[in-house]
């Protein structure tokens, strides 16, 4: 049996891409400062999730996750924050449009401010210095004094999230994401593209249907989720004093919870058994992720899936597959296979964007769309086989009109990667390269739509 878990055991354990404070007593006064700070998501809503991607893991609903790469102070703003959650709407009309089933919207918002590095340094030119880690960490401007890691950025992030947060919840309950709002979900360059046109047409049919109903007597006044949605938010929990800080017991329970975000994952690079981020992830109740990547083994995984879901509970534990395009086919089926055959309770997600990076010849990182949606079908493709639910989606997308992924429909080429290169570390789609993909995998959904209904109808 693992040792008995406390908030701050992790930190007895390996701990891999965490930085080194230069002032030990600066950070001890942060993290005491911000464990005195009030819980920015609260247990109850974290349960709500976990029903959900109960729902999820046995076929009834499907899972939307996507957002930033990586959130930074200087792209902050109403704005910003509005147009990703505009986008994810869209997304989750044409997902359950074509599938018949619930979307559970969960956005890589509010807390995504740190990143795992394959290196600890860059260098350019004769100077060497630590590597950007994110906006909590430090900065990403090429200078001694922003690199140096600076624990008072933690606070920073507080209040970002909590205004994040703020603004979600006005949107997610407040009438912005009523259905009858379908049309003017629309950005003005989505609304030029491809998919923008076939997001009209479907805007259309739905706005039918819902007078259909009101005819019937369906309201939303009757029907609450057709003018309100349930919207959650979700990080990799990286940066341990902050989730620590963070972390409250519920006092309905007497069960910890990490109130940074209602949803936490593990990434590829932490995700060893003995690891601080294992450690951590284990003792809290929230629903966890943990990534899967292409050096992923059976064995291993379902050790790790019995330390961070011992009692098999259904919605506790979501298995992100990152395998890449070239690889998924392969390494997937075998981790897919002895989960099934073991019996775990998980959800399946695909993440198609972090196996898909590649140095472009202009010298930018990007995702190649084809590389993204050819994996995105691999994971349908592998899942089909197996017998195994394809719970859903974890995108990094953003809803400005960025170009730091090629291809899709825009035709994106190498030469206009710069034209508007903004992210902080990884490429995003932008608003109309996501809407594209949800309709191309909208159309997996529909394939799978009956037999789904079948299952759920017999339950």
């Amino acid at each position: 049996m693992p040792a008995k878990w406390t908030p701050d055991s992790w930190r007895a354990r390996p701990a891999r891409q965490m930085p080194t404070y230069p002032d030990a007593a600066a950070l001890a006064g942060v993290e005491k400062k911000l464990a005195s700070y009030p819980p920015l998501v609260f247990a109850g809503e974290a349960r709500d999730l976990k029903k959900q991607l109960a729902a999820v893991s046995e076929g009834k609903a499907v899972l939307l996750q996507g957002g930033d790469c990586a959130e930074s102070f200087a792209e902050f703003s109403a704005n910003n924050i509005r147009d990703t959650f505009k986008v994810i709407l869209q997304m989750t009309v044409v997902l359950m449009y074509a599938g018949g089933l619930p979307v559970v919207k969960v956005g890589r918002m509010a807390g995504q401010f740190a990143k795992p590095r394959s290196t600890e340094t860059e260098t350019q030119g004769d100077t060497t210095l630590p590597i950007y880690r994110g906006d909590i960490i430090n900065g990403i401007e090429f200078d001694p004094a922003r690199r140096a890691p600076d624990p008072e950025r933690m606070m920073q992030v507080y209040g970002q999230s909590a205004a994040t947060l703020n603004l979600l919840r006005a949107f997610a309950r407040g009438g912005y994401a009523d259905l009858h709002r379908v049309h003017g979900w629309t950005l003005g360059f989505v609304d030029r593209s491809p998919a923008g046109e076939k997001f009209r047409e479907l805007a259309d049919r739905i706005s039918d249907s819902l007078r259909f109903m009101e005819a019937c007597g369906i309201t939303p006044d009757a029907v609450p989720q057709i003018r309100e949605a349930s919207f959650f938010t979700s990080h990799e929990a990286l940066l341990l004093p902050y989730e620590e800080a963070l972390t409250r017991v519920d006092s309905t329970t007497g069960d910890w919870y990490d109130t940074s975000a209602h949803m936490i994952w593990i990434g590829d690079r932490t995700r060893q058994l003995d690891g601080a981020h294992v450690e951590f992830c284990r003792g809290v109740k929230n629903p966890i992720g943990l990534k899967c990547g292409p050096t992923s083994d059976p064995d291993e995984l379902i050790r790790l899936i019995d330390v961070l879901n011992p009692e098999n509970e259904a919605g506790r534990l979501t298995l992100i597959a990152r395998m890449g395009d070239d690889k998924v086919m392969q390494k997937l089926p075998p981790l897919m296979r002895r989960v099934a055959r073991e019996g775990r309770k998980v959800v399946w997600s695909s993440d198609p964007m972090h196996g898909n990076t590649i140095k472009s010849a202009s010298g930018y990182k990007t995702r190649p769309f084809d590389r993204i949606l050819g994996e995105v079908r691999g994971f349908f493709d592998v899942a089909r086989g197996e017998g195994v639910h394809a719970g859903g989606v974890h995108f990094e997308m953003t809803g400005q009109n960025v170009t730091e992924c090629t291809g899709g429909a825009e035709a994106i080429q190498d030469a206009a990667l710069g034209d508007r290169y903004h992210t902080h570390c990884d490429p995003r789609l932008n608003g109309a390269q996501a809407l594209e993909l949800a309709f191309l995998l909208a159309d997996r959904l529909r394939d799978r739509a009956v037999p789904m209904r079948a299952l759920a109808a017999n339950d």
